[in-house]
């Protein structure tokens, strides 16, 4: 009996050696996972930002008017969100806190404000105490630019439950222990014990690697003194880490109790065979775990996917300019949100007008009105929603920088019909602009116009024309309609 019971404890602890390195691959999929969200909010933020720096009332320095304008990019985040306008001395010149700005103090981060002056890129703090706010906060800070100079930093703080949410919603469960670093490698969302422990920095087995090397997995010794392993990865979007850890506990405890059932009923299964004897000893090591890990695996298919394209895209556009870079983090942007409304939906496809909104977030939150929808309910299939959201994605960051949406007047109707005289129903999509710039047509079609004629044709089985009229710039966008079911 017992060779058998030791042939069986061996296979244990073989499917337990086998169980630890998938979990050790597990936690870092899904800080690479978290931090994927990380970054696509980041950008949103980013986005929002930007479209209140292109606004003529603060590039006007017409406050009164800028501050309605804000409240509705604030409207998002909830009450705690605050934005702020400064010049390049830290002099706060707006508020949205207050429109008595000459009681508040000046900035006290003003190494950042500088950056943002220097460089005319936005910008991403570490956790630091704010004077307005009297508590910890982080920025996000991009400049206001006229007549091709930096006019001021316009910054927007979000209440830090936003990341703190993002990650208690990625926990798998009570083992687990997640935390967003800044560049500093101190806590600003953690779980468990956050309010014990953002604003610390990360534990010194972590915090020393954390600087070493962009993404690792290690074993690790949490805040609360709980052996850990732990996966981390660093952003190249906002230079903060994203840590995953798992207790080494839920691991060795399933292999004691293993073990243990395994002696206990040793005499038993020798009496049916060593067939049975071995078959038993495995499943009952790696059932509850095994079924755990596949599990996960299912609900993360998607962001993990999205992770290794993310990486794949880092490498490639390394060498790229930051323009490059900006234009297909912006599309991989669009493309993440696509996946992120499928995964609500379960993968079972998207209606057009939550894929038309949430593409155009960005452009409605403060302007609404310049944004006009018509159409009927239209069922989508997820590659022909995926597909769609990058064509409006292009388009409407074509308007943004050259067209009706570059200033403060002009307008986007996008009208879609479906047409029912063929072999099969077709999509019609229209987007059309008015009371931008004066049009011309260009004299070499841009990427961002091929890319739209491209994918029609050869993703959708349809045709995209583009018209640059007087008035406007005219997509028509035709396709096979594949419905979600």
């Amino acid at each position: 009996m017992l060779p058998l019971i030791v042939f069986a404890v061996g296979i244990v602890f073989h499917n337990y050696q086998r169980d630890r390195q998938a979990a050790t691959q597990r936690v870092l999929e899904t800080a690479r996972s978290i931090r994927l969200l990380l970054d696509a909010e980041m950008q949103r933020m980013t986005g929002g930002l930007q479209v209140l720096a292109l606004t003529n009332s603060l590039r006007n320095s017409d406050f009164d008017n800028f501050r309605r304008v804000a409240a509705g990019f604030l409207d998002q985040y909830g009450k705690d969100g605050v934005v702020l306008v400064a010049d390049r001395s830290g002099r706060q010149a707006f508020s949205s806190l207050t429109p008595d700005t000459a009681s508040l103090p000046p900035r006290n981060n003003l190494e950042i404000v500088e950056k943002v002056f220097t460089t005319r890129q936005p910008q991403y703090s570490n956790l630091f105490f704010g004077e307005v706010k009297q508590q910890l906060i982080i920025t996000v800070e991009v400049p206001v630019i006229r007549d091709g100079e930096v006019l001021y930093d316009i910054s927007f703080s979000p209440p830090i439950e936003v990341f703190q949410a993002m990650i208690e919603r990625q926990r798998l469960n009570q083992d687990w222990t997640i935390s967003i670093f800044d560049g500093d490698g101190v806590n600003l969302a953690r779980v468990p014990n956050p309010q014990a422990t953002i604003g610390q920095r990360a534990s010194p087995t972590l915090f020393a690697e954390m600087f070493r090397r962009s993404e690792a997995t290690l074993p690790t010794v949490s805040l609360e003194g709980v052996a850990l392993i732990t996966g981390f990865t660093r952003s190249r979007v906002t230079g903060w880490t994203v840590a995953a850890g798992i207790a080494e506990n839920s691991l060795v405890a399933p292999l004691w109790r293993s073990l243990a059932i395994t002696s206990v009923i040793g005499g038993v299964l020798l009496l049916v065979g060593l067939g049975f004897a071995v078959r038993m000893a495995t499943t009952i090591a790696r059932g509850e775990m095994l079924h755990d890990l596949l599990i996960e695996e299912l609900n993360h298919r998607v962001k993990n996917t999205l992770a290794i394209l993310q990486s794949i895209a880092t490498q490639t556009f390394r060498s790229a300019s930051r323009a490059e870079r900006d234009k297909f983090e912006g599309r991989l942007g669009a493309l993440a949100e696509a996946h992120n409304l499928l995964s609500t939906d379960k993968w079972q496809g998207s209606d057009l007008q939550d894929v038309v909104s949430r593409v155009l977030r960005p452009y409605l939150l403060n302007a609404s009105e310049r944004v006009r929808m018509f159409g009927p309910r239209v069922p989508l299939s997820p590659r022909l929603a995926l597909v769609l959201s990058m064509l409006l994605h292009e388009m409407a960051t074509n308007a943004a920088k050259y067209g009706a949406l570059s200033n403060d007047t002009g307008t986007v109707t996008l009208d879609w019909e479906i047409l029912a005289d063929g072999p099969g129903p077709m999509l019609r999509l229209i987007w059309t602009e008015a009371g931008g710039p004066p049009v011309a047509a260009p004299v070499q079609r841009g990427f961002g116009s091929r890319l739209i004629e491209r994918s029609a044709r050869d993703q959708l089985g349809g045709e995209a024309t583009v018209d640059f009229l007087p008035h406007g710039v005219v997509y028509t966008v035709t396709c096979t309609l594949e419905t979600g079911e």
